[in-house]
């Protein structure tokens, strides 16, 4: 296995500002089983091959046509706050590279993945085969419209920034499920925020943590 001493760093890093920012999140770790995946999950592939050495600090990556692979902690804490189970159906919005995907396809019985740039969605493709994750089904799409096809979704996470709270992502959403996305701006503040749903349907937002995120890009050829 590659890169172990800088995985079990990663890990360390993610720990300690999981504790650091508790304050905010309410939450002074993450959950060990998250952990355990992320310290076997070989985030250097979802880089480009340039940027292998710096895969495991605790930073966010750049990935090509203009967009980013998030920083571990906030990778972490995001996959943490949807809290996933082996029997859920999750619907990944702003894939990227794959990484957020490969994470969720250890944890969960099924992923479905958005992508709105071709080429990046046709590298994680390519890429999540390669790996071996086998539970992931990707399309090149507007995130904002979700996956209806599959829906309704046990959880639904987005990597990338919205002024508004997508209303179909929302109505894609089981009762008793999460939306775990950041709202703002792209050139202003941002917060990480977690949507629930009851079992009526209504719906409860709370905000979590200051974040940066590149903006959700909605219906690009």
């Amino acid at each position: 296995m590659e890169f172990v001493e800088e995985r079990q760093e990663m890990i360390r890093v993610i720990k300690e500002e999981a504790a650091y920012t508790s304050v905010y999140t309410g939450k002074k770790s993450i959950d060990s089983q998250i952990l355990q995946v992320m310290s076997e999950i070989p985030r250097h592939e979802f880089v480009p091959k340039a940027m292998h050495s710096y895969a495991y600090e605790n930073g966010p990556l750049y990935i090509g046509c203009g967009q980013t692979i998030s920083q571990p902690y906030i990778v972490a804490l995001m996959t943490d706050l949807l809290s996933p189970k082996p029997e859920h159906t999750i619907l990944d919005i702003g894939t990227g590279s794959g990484y957020q995907a490969a994470i969720l396809s250890r944890l969960v019985k099924q992923v479905y993945g958005v992508e709105i740039v071709g080429t990046l969605a046709r590298e994680a493709k390519t890429r999540l085969h390669r790996l071996g994750y086998d539970n992931i089904e990707l399309k090149i799409g507007d995130g904002t419209q979700g996956w209806a096809q599959h829906s309704p979704f046990d959880g639904i996470i987005v990597a990338a920034a919205t002024p508004f709270v997508p209303a179909k992502l929302v109505a894609q959403l089981k009762p008793g499920g999460k939306l775990v996305m950041p709202l703002g701006f792209s050139n202003k503040a941002q917060e990480l925020i977690v949507i629930e749903k009851n079992e009526k349907g209504e719906t409860d937002q709370r905000y979590v943590l200051p974040v940066v995120f590149v903006p959700l890009v909605a219906d690009r050829e």
